[in-house]
């Protein structure tokens, strides 16, 4: 079981510098990873009077002041970007941290606000496939192959973007969805990690472990290589109290998870108030030895 730390991209951690800080701190105090969101508005309701900063921009920040902990989105709406220019961020991120990306995708949301406050399509069937081509280019840019490619949503003439990933094939790729909606985790099998949220735990919340033990099941239904590695995050406030911790990590771990991923609760402010955030990561990660 590894442990992360999950920010949002607004609020207190629109600053880079602020996100370097959490960053260094989270390494020192034995932590895994950091992951951070990639919103340009989120929902009305929580972007009124809130400073948003580039996720790009923040990770790199963090890259550069630390040297162990693993960074990455949780996550990217690939549906919102071009294929071509998320390749080149997340292969210089990659090159700059030695390797440490671990790229997470998703539909993205709200929709309503990050797309059709933007005039962009609001219809989540586009968005899947959208989302579903971007993530085979981002594939094949990663490798450092000539690509072409003639697709309903995208054209690429013979390019080849380099330099690839420092990992290789590509860093890995999880992908997000709500459990027990199956396709999102059908998406999530043929890549190498999921991140459910369930619609019975939301952000900040830990999932029961049968509807976990159910997903994982799932998942390895889909799996077509059952012989690679395989992830499976969740997350939710996680007690400082050690045997408080384990109680309830330890059943998840059981049931197949392999990442716990610390969150604030999705409501109030704070989720992305630095104070508490930074309280919960000099407190060091849960222990389940």
């Amino acid at each position: 079981m590894r442990f992360s730390i999950n920010i949002p991209n607004f609020g207190d951690f629109a600053d880079a510098h602020t996100v370097a800080r959490v960053a260094a701190a989270a390494e020192e105090a034995g932590w895994d990873g950091l992951f951070l969101w990639d919103h340009v508005v989120h929902s009305k309701e929580q972007r009124r009077g809130q400073p948003f900063g580039d996720p790009w921009m923040l990770m790199t920040a963090a890259a550069l002041a630390t040297s162990r902990i693993k960074l990455g989105p949780l996550v990217t709406p690939v549906a919102r970007r071009r294929p071509e220019q998320l390749a080149r961020q997340v292969a210089t991120l990659d090159l700059m941290s030695n390797g440490r990306v671990i790229f997470g995708a998703g539909l993205g949301g709200p929709i309503a606000d990050e797309f059709g406050s933007f005039g962009d399509t609001t219809d989540a069937k586009v968005l899947a496939e959208r989302l579903d081509e971007g993530l085979d280019l981002l594939s094949a840019y990663w490798a450092g192959e000539r690509v072409n490619h003639s697709g309903k949503h995208y054209q690429v003439d013979d390019v080849e973007m380099l330099p690839a990933t420092v990992q290789s094939p590509r860093p890995p790729v999880w992908i997000a969805g709500y459990w027990p909606k199956k396709a999102p985790m059908r998406r999530a099998a043929r890549w190498d990690g999921a991140v459910p949220l369930f619609t019975s735990a939301n952000h900040g919340e830990a999932p029961p472990v049968d509807e976990l033990r159910e997903l994982v099941a799932f998942i390895e239904e889909q799996r077509e290589d059952r012989s690679t590695p395989y992830d499976v995050i969740v997350g939710g406030i996680s007690p400082a109290d050690a045997a408080r911790s384990r109680a309830i990590i330890e059943p998840l771990a059981e049931a197949g998870a392999t990442w716990w991923d610390e969150r604030q609760l999705i409501r109030g402010k704070e989720f992305y108030r630095l104070e508490p955030v930074m309280r919960r990561i000099e407190q060091g990660p849960p222990s389940l030895s």
